[in-house]
């Protein structure tokens, strides 16, 4: 079987005693279980070792496979610029994964690599590994903003390279676990995080890859995760085969979650196919969504997918909206209706994919003749407009989720302690600047955290004079 064996690691550099300074004791489990793995790399001999990385080359529609004939770099960001690895590409393999992800339609291959050192994702795991082996080849993917069903298609792609080539491959998944365990780790401590480990080690232990695809998006954000996009890809190249699977060791010092687990692939099971699986899972839940949004939030639907789909805006009428509500009661009905119609009120529109924004935009006061026209406007520019993402694309258009808030008129207050943020959105205005942020966000926890988010969106220093209010929203699912 081309593919050998595939493993998760962590990348602290602080693992390596020139980094460490005698810090690396405190991490002795991992270094042991990354000994371990190393002298089984050796073993195996592969004549290609694929390096997975979330601190490569990232883009957040691209994943970048780094080319070239060699690359190279050292820890010299972490003072030890003494610790260096240079490694030989495996040109042959990058070009035919180049291929084959442009054929499937993956968005992956070798443009645009604006850092060609290796990074330490890369580096820390081949420091180990080069203890026990040296005659070797590397291909370096860096993960992306991608959703985790692209990089599982990679994964496959992986795979289908490896056996065409007939290359005795290694897979090597970097990543660091949650980065929230503790107060006193990097991004200080959430609830989520050590949820999180104690998830993500379980189904590594198990071999149970359809749990690395379905996470909630929310919950991985709030835990502060680093290397599951890795894990993912790996899993993809593992797609509708057996494993054994065996956790090495974990441990979580520094208020970071460290992992090695090692993967054994023992032949076919298409039982494993979870790409296939994630995607059906995906559509139920899209069809439940769909099947319970209420009239406000199926014309933001409506008014995007006319637009991307006929280059048009719908054609208001009392007729469309009346269709909206007929399956409703008829006091939901006449109230919505003139609602709409008759009422006007700042709107945002917000569109979600695979659980991740894909574009917001909104009006603080209304500016169109009713609710209704402002939803149709705010839901074209919320997929066409909003500059932080491409506009939609027609493919795109199924897997999207759409909520609409309706905005009550602004009010001033004058201190934070008027606010609340599960009740009230804030804006701040200084000047001919002005920033809003919703109520009742993920990872959005305090008033202090809320005004700061609205300052940054405005471009408006924190220690800047600046007026506030607050409004309260109707949100539509």
């Amino acid at each position: 079987m081309p593919i050998l064996a595939t493993y998760i690691v962590p990348h602290p550099p602080v693992i390596i005693p020139a980094v460490g300074d005698g810090r690396e004791k405190d991490i002795q489990k991992t270094i042991d279980a990354y000994e371990e793995i190393s002298r089984r790399i050796a073993e195996l001999k592969p004549e290609t070792i694929v390096v997975l990385t979330p601190h490569g080359v990232m883009y957040s529609d691209y994943m970048h496979i780094s080319p070239g004939k060699s690359g190279q770099g050292n820890l010299a960001q972490f003072g030890a610029p003494e610790v260096s690895i240079k490694v030989d590409y495996d040109e042959e393999f990058v070009s035919a994964l180049s291929f084959v992800a442009s054929s499937s339609g993956i968005s992956a291959g070798t443009i645009g690599e604006k850092d060609k050192r290796l990074d330490h994702g890369t580096i820390v795991p081949l420091f180990f590994i080069e203890h026990h082996l040296k005659d070797y080849k590397l291909v370096r993917i860096s993960s992306s903003g991608l959703s985790r069903d692209e990089h599982y298609a990679l994964g496959r792609c992986l795979k289908q390279v490896a056996f065409e080539l007939d290359r005795k491959v290694v897979i090597i998944a970097s990543g660091d676990l949650s980065h929230k365990l503790t107060s006193d780790g990097p991004y200080t401590y959430a609830k989520e995080g050590p949820i999180f480990d104690e998830q993500i080690t379980k189904a590594m232990a198990k071999g149970d890859f359809l749990t690395f695809l379905i996470m909630d998006e929310e919950f991985l954000c709030s835990a502060g995760e680093c290397g599951l996009h890795p894990f993912v890809i790996m899993a993809g190249a593992l797609d509708q085969l057996g494993v054994e699977a065996e956790l090495l060791s974990y441990e979580g010092p520094f208020g970071v979650g460290y992992a090695v687990c090692a993967f054994k692939p023992i032949g076919v099971d298409q039982s494993r196919d979870f790409g296939i699986q994630v995607k059906n899972l995906e559509k139920n839940r899209l069809d439940q969504i769909k099947n319970g949004e209420d009239a406000y939030v199926r014309l933001a639907r409506l008014s995007l997918e006319t637009f991307v789909m006929e280059h048009g805006t719908i054609n208001l009428t009392k007729d469309l909206i009346d269709g909206f509500l007929i399956n409703q009661s008829v006091q939901f009905r006449i109230k919505h209706s003139d609602e709409l119609f008759n009422r006007r009120a700042g709107v945002f529109v917000t569109i979600k994919k695979h659980g991740r924004l894909r574009g917001c935009i909104g009006t603080i006061e209304p500016v169109e003749a009713s609710i209704a026209e402002e939803i149709i406007k705010n839901a074209v520019s919320s997929g066409a407009s909003d500059l932080r993402f491409s506009p939609v694309a027609k493919e795109e258009l199924p897997d999207l989720v759409y909520s609409v808030d309706v905005l009550s008129p602004p009010e001033p207050i004058q201190t934070k302690d008027e606010l609340d943020v599960l009740r009230y959105g804030v804006i701040v205005t200084s000047g001919r600047k002005r920033g809003l942020l919703l109520p009742n966000l993920e990872n959005v926890t305090s008033i202090d955290e809320q005004v700061s988010i609205a300052l940054q969106k405005a471009g408006i220093p924190a220690d800047a004079d600046y007026k506030m209010e607050r409004f309260e929203v109707v949100r539509h699912h």
